[in-house]
């Protein structure tokens, strides 16, 4: 798990640490002592606490003139036990919303398990950013957490599975990634998603 950092080659662009309208604004980081951790395996250092003993984020980029943050996610997404989602939409998307940040793209692929609970965080979110023309996108969920969060009936209040579930995002830059999945959200049948 320690090996597995949040995406770096944005940093030239955008790093949340500098930002200060992010909610990770300040925070300093060590590349050598490892003290977060998901269970009993270490994670590095480079990944955001938010409340979450078993899930943690990176900001990665975020544009407030356009609207959108794209945010890497590690660890398991626990709403049973830990309501994780209230701790990510209070300490989190409540402040970037805040912010005028309307449009939430997750890469989900560190994503482990997902353990649902009630919907209403979800349902509150989505009806928030929809009133700001927004939305909710997960991309490269993993098999059974499409499974998982389709049991907890979040396709309702967010995006995610088909055709956001093999979506090679990484030769994007941060704009061109923005502009695919919105312009997806706006007409479903123009997205053309790599492989």
């Amino acid at each position: 798990m320690h090996h597995i950092e949040p995406y770096y080659r944005w940093r030239d662009r955008y790093i949340s640490s500098k930002d200060a309208r992010s909610p990770f604004y300040g925070r300093v980081y060590s590349e050598f002592e490892f003290s977060n951790k998901i269970y009993n395996y270490f994670i590095h250092p480079q990944w955001d606490e938010f409340g979450s003993p078993t899930l943690y984020i990176k900001v990665i980029f975020a544009d407030y003139e356009a609207g959108y943050v794209i945010i890497e996610m590690l660890g398991e997404w626990n709403d049973c036990i830990q309501n994780d989602i209230m701790f990510l939409k209070q300490d989190v998307v409540d402040l970037m919303t805040e912010e005028g940040i309307h449009k939430f793209i997750f890469i989900g692929e560190n994503i482990l398990n997902f353990h649902g609970g009630d919907d209403d965080y979800y349902q509150e979110w989505s009806e928030e950013v929809r009133e700001e023309g927004g939305w909710i996108c997960f991309l490269n969920l993993r098999e059974h957490v499409i499974e998982e969060m389709a049991q907890a009936r979040l396709q309702f209040h967010v995006y995610f599975d088909a055709p956001f579930d093999e979506f090679n995002w990484r030769p994007y830059k941060p704009q061109l990634l923005f502009e695919k999945i919105n312009t997806y959200m706006r007409n479903p049948s123009k997205l053309i998603l790599p492989g």
